[in-house]
């Protein structure tokens, strides 16, 4: 062995202080580079790149760019053809997913009334609870979002769940809560009308804000107040009181049978009747059997202004930036409402914009898309769970110690969409922590197999500063740059030419550090 191969890693230069021998915590930080030659990269000639207005819009649309999303982009023709494929789920195959609902038992299965009566059944029994029902859904949206190719369909369906939100941890929206995620997944890259009814008029959405129990001799105002505030047009639209009131009155009629079978049943005899007027739009409402208005009265929200640019406001601060200038939010509402608040084109004008093509690198990875993102790229194999620790199990808990699993945010605003909250020191403690352990394959290691250090470098003998730009191909999509191939040598304490044989201390003991250095990188939380 030579001395290089001895040679103790450190971290001089990485976290901006002094050299820490033997360090066993991750990179978190890159420092500019030295001006010193030895830092500049050399090139390693792998499959070839997207271009970086490809991986840009890629990037935004996925839970991450891994060298088999990149294979799928070219073959397509390019990122704007991929994402156009990507509009139409249906074209593209799934692949990984079959039967997956089924690795957490039969509680995914249960839908519709009688899956509610079921789920009910099952917990009372104390067979399966509904917490548990509700963790096996968080799990199945990690994992599908990590071996699903439909990854626009999956952003897209966390964003209007998130919108729409009805938290996983309530005590009874259970029963209904995987049924309401599958239709608005199906209704994901339709039109915001069609996904406004669905979640308003939908059993879990009336569990959580009361609207189940609403009559017309006591109208709970919940859903009717959240329907406009948060849903559709925004405090600022100049809705009152009074408003919210009708708001309520209208959506009376749809019941569940809360603590007893909780089937979800319209009753006309609960409905309350007579006049009602909300920002303008009026109605007799003289039918006891007011589903129709409720309709028409959803309708005059979806394709209202105020909800047009709220909307559009929202998508862009999810797939551009956190203060998009308001000629851009203003284009995009007239495209919702141009075309009858469809979806798709609202997307392809997001991403034909030029503050889209000029946003790189402006938005945060949230704990969710950091958890995926990183499973995704280490290219791990996922089983089956035959355990509790097995990692499709423990993969919520990694997102949960990141700040947020998976709808379980407790407001009915959603899960923020911003960057400042997720930016938090502790957020980044631990995701370190995270890269960290997974680097080194030494937890969750049940039910997954990791990549070997010698699969990452190959078997045969490679430079140091070309192994770095290998792996930051392969896991960045970037070329290597000075300052993380400085990062890279000062983790694992080598030179940049030092010859990497399979026997070298890089590959035997220092290659969890080496990895973590790319997924601590600016790059990596950067989406």
């Amino acid at each position: 062995m030579t001395s290089s191969d001895r040679a103790t890693p450190t971290r001089r230069g990485v976290l901006g202080g002094a050299a820490v021998a033997g360090a066993a915590a991750p990179v978190a930080l890159i420092a500019p580079a030295s001006a010193a030659t030895s830092y500049q990269p050399v090139r390693y000639r792998g499959a070839p790149l997207l271009s970086r207005a490809d991986r840009h819009l890629v990037s935004r649309f996925s839970y991450g760019v891994t060298p088999a999303l990149a294979m799928e982009v070219r073959a397509a023709g390019g990122a704007r053809k991929w994402f156009e494929k990507q509009l139409t789920p249906g074209a593209v195959k799934e692949g990984g997913v079959t039967g997956l609902r089924g690795w957490w038992g039969p509680g995914l299965s249960y839908v519709g009334n009688a899956g509610a009566a079921a789920l009910w059944d099952r917990q009372k029994r104390e067979i399966e609870g509904g917490w548990e029902v509700m963790a096996s859904y968080q799990r199945w949206a990690l994992v599908r979002r990590i071996r699903s190719r439909r990854q626009v369909l999956e952003t897209m369906s966390e964003f209007w769940e998130n919108h729409f939100n009805v938290p996983v941890n309530g005590d009874a929206a259970f029963t209904w809560r995987t049924d309401y995620g599958m239709k608005l997944r199906a209704a994901a890259l339709t039109s915001f009308a069609d996904l406004l009814r669905i979640a308003t008029l939908h059993p879990a959405m009336g569990i959580y804000l009361s609207n189940a129990v609403s009559t017309r001799s006591a109208p709970n105002e919940n859903l009717g107040r959240e329907l406009l505030e948060l849903h559709t047009v925004g405090r600022t639209a100049g809705y009152t009181e009074d408003d919210v009131k009708n708001s309520a009155r209208i959506l009376t009629g749809y019941r569940v049978a809360m603590w007893q079978d909780f089937s979800a049943t319209y009753k006309p005899q609960d409905h309350w009747t007579g006049q009602v007027t909300v920002m303008g739009w009026t109605r007799a409402n003289a039918d006891p059997n007011g589903q129709q208005v409720a309709k028409e009265y959803l309708d005059f929200l979806a394709h209202h202004p105020a909800t047009a640019r709220r909307i559009a406001r929202k998508l862009c601060v999810k797939f551009i930036g956190d203060n998009p200038p308001d000629g851009l939010v203003d284009r995009l509402a007239r495209v919702y409402r141009q075309n009858d608040t469809e979806i798709k084109p609202v997307l392809r004008a997001l991403v034909n914009s030029r503050e889209f093509k000029s946003s790189v690198g402006k938005k945060v990875r949230d704990p969710g898309e950091d958890v995926v993102a990183t499973y995704r790229l280490l290219r791990v194999g996922l089983k089956k769970p035959a355990s509790d620790g097995a990692a499709a199990n423990a993969i919520l808990w990694q997102a949960a110690e990141m700040g947020s699993s998976p709808y379980s945010w407790p407001r009915p605003d959603g899960q923020p969409v911003n960057n400042d909250a997720w930016s938090s020191p502790s957020r980044m403690l631990a995701s370190m922590s995270t890269h960290y352990v997974m680097s080194g394959g030494w937890w969750p290691t049940a039910g997954i197999t990791y990549r070997s250090p010698k699969a990452w470098a190959g078997t045969r003998p490679i430079r140091f500063d070309m192994l770095v730009d290998k792996l930051s191909q392969e896991i960045l999509h970037k070329r290597s740059t000075a300052a993380l191939l400085e990062a890279c040598c000062n983790a694992v304490g080598v030179r940049p030419k030092d010859r990497i044989t399979t026997s070298h201390a890089v590959l035997r003991w220092d290659f969890p550090r080496l990895l973590t250095t790319f997924f601590d990188s600016p790059d990596f939380y950067l989406r």
